[in-house]
C-alpha cells in the first residue's frame, strides 16, 4: 500500500519539502539502512510536551507577545512518561493530557518492542514546540543539533515524528 502523507500536510509546509535548502544540496531523506527489528527507535512530539516536576514549560508568553514565534527549544522526555505538561497556544490540550499517547505515542511503540517489530525503545525522547510560523532558523541552531547529539549519544537506528 502506498501512503501519500504530503497530503495531510499544511499548504505552508510543501516548500520546505519541494526545495529544503537555499542550494538545493543537501539531502533531505536518507535510506533507512538497519533492519526495524533490530533498531533502537525514538520519538519526536510537536506538542510543547515537558515534565512538570523537573522541565521548565517551554516559553508561552514569548510567543503570546509574538504570535508567529515559536518557542525553538527542546525537551528531553525519559521513558516511562512522568507527569507532563504542554506549552503551545496552537493546540487543545485537554485529549493529550488524557492520554499522552496522541503526542507522543510511547505506550505503541513499548508495544512493537514486546511484539518484535523494532529491536527497542530508546531511553529518550524529545519535545519541541511545532509552531515556528517566523522562521525555522532557531530550530537549525539550537533544537536540530542538540537532538541530534543526544540521538547520537544513545544510538538511536531511527526516529518516528509525530506532529500535533
Amino acid at each position: 500500500m502506498k501512503i501519500d502523507s504530503y497530503r495531510f500536510l499544511p499548504r505552508s509546509f510543501r516548500p520546505i519539502y519541494e526545495n529544503p535548502t537555499p542550494d538545493g544540496t543537501d539531502p533531505v531523506w536518507a535510506p533507512f539502512e538497519k533492519r526495524l527489528g533490530s533498531s533502537r527507535i525514538a520519538l519526536l512530539t510537536s506538542s510543547g510536551m515537558y515534565i512538570e516536576e523537573s522541565q521548565e514549560s517551554f516559553d508561552l508568553d514569548r510567543e503570546r507577545a509574538e504570535p508567529t514565534w515559536g518557542d525553538p527549544s527542546f525537551r528531553v522526555i525519559p521513558k516511562p512518561l512522568d507527569r507532563i505538561g504542554l506549552a503551545h497556544l496552537h493546540i487543545s490540550h485537554d485529549d493529550i493530557l488524557a492520554d499522552p499517547n496522541i503526542a507522543l505515542p510511547i505506550d505503541r511503540l513499548v508495544d512493537a518492542e514486546e511484539r518484535r517489530v523494532i529491536g527497542e525503545v530508546a531511553p529518550r525522547h524529545y519535545s519541541v514546540m511545532g509552531f515556528q510560523g517566523a522562521s525555522l532558523e532557531g530550530w537549525r541552531e539550537i533544537a536540530a543539533p542538540g537532538i541530534i547529539d543526544l540521538l547520537h549519544e544513545d544510538e538511536v537506528d531511527g526516529l518516528i515524528l509525530a506532529p500535533v
